[in-house]
């Protein structure tokens, strides 16, 4: 704020950066952006532990579900408590005072200490008879309309995303390897894959309840003896940041992967290399690509986004949908484009043609 001060009062500077400057310094000096700036720390307080968790490698499903209702009981038990964001701002603004005093005396650079009260306009009589008055109260106001509606929404976004798939997230934690020898020894649930069992039917008929469980109680039981086969190296897609970490430069590379034969990737894999996906697991194999095919993190999202300005530019800005969605699916899958034989491509193309089909 000093610092926006003195770009402020420099008569050698643009008129603009100038006025920049002031407008940059007023909003940092508004009570409501210190209140903003405290609501939404004690919001990454309480997501940030779940958000770091959903991108780890070998995550759990069913761990990941416990701790997304745990973060949203959490939430819930904060949505109504304004008084502890205000005392928090309160402090802050108190801090932020006394020490722009102690650099520079005298200035009359001063954080806020409360909300402006707005004033009321006169109502006429038809408006004093609307049920929906507005409050009048500043900070009440300021508590109504953005605290609680922040919380709200994130409360309500976490159970739009993530709550109204639990039985399904349980389904899937079934598939992990590391749960084989609980199903060993204790019966399967009724209901255990039932939701999974709902999702796959569309693909495949025979992916019923009853096939999905009698599969996977007859691969947990043969797991110890599969694993102990040898299976080379195989590469796996997987995301790393870029240099310091910068969440900006985080990107999709390929790696290989020791074949740890611990996780849902492995298992498939060995499956698929022992050709077991065809007869023995077929309904399971399908489960597992449903599983492995779930995009788990943002980063996909965020590299399609980052593709879209380089395949939309202002020379292809007539581009219709179904050719942008294709373009930008060659690009974004660019190694499985690169992976097909020309040569196929060529015969699928022409096999839509009548007269190339003649030819």
């Amino acid at each position: 704020m000093l610092t926006l001060a003195a770009i402020e009062q420099k008569a050698n500077e643009k008129p603009t950066v100038r006025a920049k400057a002031r407008g940059f310094k007023e909003g940092l000096l508004r009570f409501e952006t210190v209140l903003t700036a405290q609501i939404f720390l004690r919001l990454f307080e309480k997501t940030t532990p779940l958000s770091k968790y959903l991108q780890t490698q070998k995550m759990d499903i069913l761990s990941a579900h416990r701790m997304v209702s745990a973060t949203q009981e959490s939430l819930k038990s904060i949505a109504r408590d304004f008084k502890t964001v205000k005392a928090a701002a309160d402090t802050f603004a108190k801090w932020t005072n006394e020490n722009i005093e102690e650099r520079e005396e005298g200035t009359d650079i001063e954080v806020a200490v409360a909300l402006p009260q707005k004033r009321t306009k006169k109502r006429s009589r038809a408006e004093e008879m609307s049920p929906d008055e507005a409050l009048s109260d500043a900070e009440r106001a300021y508590e109504v309309n953005v605290h609680n509606a922040i919380l709200d929404t994130a409360i309500e976004t976490i159970h739009r995303r993530f709550m109204t798939h639990g039985t399904l997230f349980a389904d899937l934690a079934w598939l992990d390897t590391r749960n084989f020898s609980q199903i060993r020894t204790t019966p399967l649930p009724n209901t255990a894959l039932k939701d999974l069992s709902n999702c796959l039917i569309r693909f495949d008929s025979r992916a019923t309840v009853e096939n999905l469980q009698s599969e996977l109680i007859g691969l947990a039981g043969q797991w110890d003896r599969l694993k102990a086969s040898h299976v080379e190296e195989y590469k796996t897609r997987t995301v790393e940041d870029g240099s310091e970490g910068k969440e900006e430069e985080t990107e999709i590379v390929h790696k290989s992967c020791s074949s740890c034969k611990n996780c849902p990737l492995c298992c498939y894999e060995i499956l698929r290399r022992f050709n077991m996906l065809s007869d023995a697991y077929h309904v399971l194999g399908l489960a597992y690509k449903f599983l492995l095919t779930l995009s788990l993190t943002q980063v996909a999202c965020e590299t399609t986004f980052s593709t879209l300005k380089f395949i939309k530019s202002r020379l292809r800005s007539s581009l219709s949908e179904n050719k942008l969605e294709t373009f930008l699916l060659m690009a974004t899958e660019k190694d499985i484009l690169m992976a097909l034989d020309s040569d196929v491509v060529i015969d699928r193309v022409a096999e839509k043609s009548d007269l190339l089909r003649k030819m």
